[in-house]
């Protein structure tokens, strides 16, 4: 479910459409008058869970300013941006309470997984919800500071916390961890992998996290190699999409390899295979393969194989 324009791909998950207005983050003043306007928009966030709103389809549970109790909207909020038309947009990251919402959230809204409900949203609502969730996990892991074990405070419309001692004052800011995805090809065949853990018959293409000191490029012929012994030549960059699950960037790459002989080198992986397209295209009609969710950035590099 990724759209092309031009030659830019627009992931599901990403959220460009809105305005992150990032020098505003430093105007407290503002950020102060928007988190008690009625007008502004808020996204609760409950441990890594997004509030889903009551309906027919799931929907993001964006709520009014005049629907969040003042308690609840200065506990501990993160501008996100400004929504289409304007508003000020927040998510609002709730206590660990065994039940967050029961005194003043109504509709029937409940707190769900963006994983399970995430696919069937509009990529907007998506974007938002995964935007809102990536944020709020962040600050649930960092609410001591990583250097002296100190409480850290929110600032700057919560895009950085702050050690509270004196001693020490480090600055903590928002992080991602990358992990590169590649598209492993050898003439006209494409390699994929499958875990273990994954539904019966799912293959994708290999990914793996970024090690520290590690170009992107090593990265992939690294994993590919640790994973299949495969080694791979020429390495091009695709397009990324945000992953926040809990907090990943997914890097995508191409990469052509200079052996065929699959030698699994680790756990990681229960199988590894080459596939023609048209065994891909025959498998998948036949019910004996399932490929990665439509979503994913990973069945965007399988599908433009297959129709290239």
């Amino acid at each position: 479910m990724a759209s092309t324009i031009g030659h830019v791909t627009k992931h599901f998950y990403s959220n460009s459409w809105i305005d992150r207005a990032a020098p505003l983050r430093l105007d407290a003043d503002w950020l102060r008058q928007r988190v008690g306007d009625p007008t502004s928009m808020f996204l609760p966030v409950w441990r890594d869970r997004s509030l889903i709103a009551a309906g027919d389809e799931p929907a993001a549970g964006l709520l009014h300013g005049a629907d969040i109790p003042p308690q609840v909207a200065l506990h501990e909020s993160v501008f996100l941006g400004l929504a289409e038309g304007g508003p000020a947009t927040f998510a609002v990251l709730l206590p660990d309470a065994p039940d967050p919402h029961s005194s003043w959230l109504k509709g029937g809204a409940t707190f769900g997984d963006l994983r399970q409900f995430g696919p069937v949203m509009t990529p907007q609502a998506a974007g938002l919800l995964a935007y809102a969730r990536a944020v709020g996990h962040w600050h649930s892991t960092h609410r001591f500071c990583g250097a002296c074990a100190a409480a850290t405070e929110s600032l700057n419309g919560g895009w950085l916390r702050r050690c509270s001692s004196v001693d020490c004052g480090r600055q903590h800011f928002p992080r991602t961890d990358p992990a590169i995805i590649v598209r492993v090809v050898h003439g006209e065949r494409i390699l994929l992998g499958r875990q273990a853990a994954w539904p019966k018959c799912r293959y994708s293409v290999l990914a793996g996290f970024v090690e520290p000191g590690e170009s992107l490029e090593d990265a992939v012929r690294r994993e590919v190699l640790e994973e299949t012994g495969i080694v791979c030549g020429e390495v091009g960059y695709v397009s990324s999409q945000p992953w926040p699950f809990p907090a990943s960037l997914m890097l995508g790459f191409s990469a052509v390899a200079e052996s065929d002989t699959i030698t699994r080198g680790d756990e990681e992986l229960e199988d590894a295979r080459w596939f023609s397209r048209q065994q891909i295209v025959d498998a998948v009609a036949a019910g004996e393969l399932r490929l990665s969710p439509e979503i994913s950035i990973s069945r965007t590099l399988i599908d433009a194989w297959i129709d290239r």
